[in-house]
């Protein structure tokens, strides 16, 4: 008896092992498409330039130091922010300026490219791990910065976008 019932956990634990492995490669190739789709233009025409990117950072800021009536210290704390958000970015990007290309080539043979699209999956990886504890960092440089009052509306609007997007 006791051997049919490890073998029976150790069936379960590869099935459970297996169910986290395909929702882990699905995510991942959800996450790194998702990613293809912000490094291109609103309409279409290809990535976005580092031109452009300063402009929206611009206007971002211009837009949340309006909504927030931000002073100049917390102007500077979220142009931070903003940079270190670009870095991230620009990391995540790396030498992929078509990553959609990129995915495409992940299922053009007769088999998906596992391997390649581990590749992707770690070189993704690693520029989070990177960049993202300074992005957190800035993130709560800018939010500790905020007065109580400003800290409530980034709460409001933050309650009114998850229900926008049906997650309440």
């Amino acid at each position: 008896m006791t051997g049919i019932s490890i073998t029976a956990e150790t069936e379960f634990a590869m099935q459970s092992w297996v169910k986290k492995t395909l929702i882990g490669v699905f995510g991942a190739t959800l996450f790194v498409s998702s990613l293809s789709s912000c490094t291109r233009s609103p309409h279409g025409s290809g990535p976005v330039s580092d031109e452009r990117v300063a402009e929206i950072r611009g206007k971002m800021i211009e837009r949340v130091s309006g909504k927030l009536d931000l002073n100049e210290p917390q102007r500077q704390k979220l142009g931070v922010l903003a940079d270190e958000m670009i870095a991230l970015r620009t990391a995540l990007r790396g030498n992929h300026t078509q990553p959609r290309t990129e995915m495409t080539a992940l299922i053009a043979g007769k088999q998906f490219d596992r391997a390649r699209a581990q590749a992707l999956l770690e070189e993704k990886t690693e520029a989070v791990r990177g960049n993202g504890p300074r992005v957190i960092s800035a993130l709560a440089d800018f939010y500790d910065s905020l007065s109580p009052g400003q800290q409530q509306q980034v709460r409001a609007r933050m309650d009114r976008a998850s229900r926008w997007w049906g997650r309440n």
